[in-house]
C-alpha cells in the first residue's frame, strides 16, 4: 500500500459513494487507474465491503443497548450460529473479563429488548446498559502510511 492507497481508503470510509472521477481528481490519477488500486485493495481483503449508514431513530428503534454475556467456552459453538441469526444484533465481540461476550443491539422497545435478552440467559448471565447518547457515532479506522 502506498499513499495513494492510503487516500482512496480514507476517501472511501468517508463517503463510498464517491463517484471514480472525484476519487482520481483526488489523488491525480485516472478513473480507470483509481477503479483497479480499489479492486486490488478488495482482493486484498483491505476494503472488505461498503455500506450505508442510517438513523436508527428514524427508523423506530428507540433503543441501543450493550449486553454482557457470560458464556463458557463449551456453549460457543452452540452461542455463534444464535448470535449470528439474531436481526437486532448489531455487533457481538469476544472479550476479555469478567463476561466473555460484549454484544450491541438496537430494539424498538424494552420490551423487545427484554426478551431477547431472556433467550440470551440460556447461554450464561448477563448485564445490561441502555445507552443514552452517543458521543462519537461509528468511524472508519485511520489508515496511516
Amino acid at each position: 500500500m502506498d499513499k495513494v492507497d492510503v487516500k482512496l481508503i480514507k476517501l472511501l470510509q468517508e463517503n463510498a459513494r464517491y463517484p471514480l472521477k472525484h476519487l482520481a481528481e483526488q489523488v491525480f490519477l485516472s478513473p480507470p487507474a483509481v477503479s483497479a488500486r480499489i479492486e486490488k485493495l478488495e482482493q486484498a481483503g483491505i476494503i472488505t465491503g461498503y455500506g450505508a449508514s442510517v438513523d436508527k431513530l428514524k427508523l423506530g428503534y428507540n433503543i441501543t443497548a450493550f449486553i454482557n454475556l457470560e458464556v463458557s467456552p463449551r456453549e460457543k459453538d452452540e452461542f455463534y450460529p444464535f448470535i449470528k441469526a439474531c436481526p437486532n444484533v448489531l455487533e457481538c465481540n469476544c472479550v476479555t473479563g469478567k463476561y466473555s461476550m460484549l454484544i450491541k443491539v438496537a430494539y424498538h422497545t424494552t420490551m423487545e429488548l427484554d426478551a431477547f435478552i431472556g433467550q440470551l440467559q440460556k447461554f450464561g448471565n448477563t448485564e445490561t446498559q441502555i445507552v443514552f447518547s452517543t458521543a462519537v457515532e461509528p468511524r472508519g479506522i485511520e489508515v496511516d502510511k
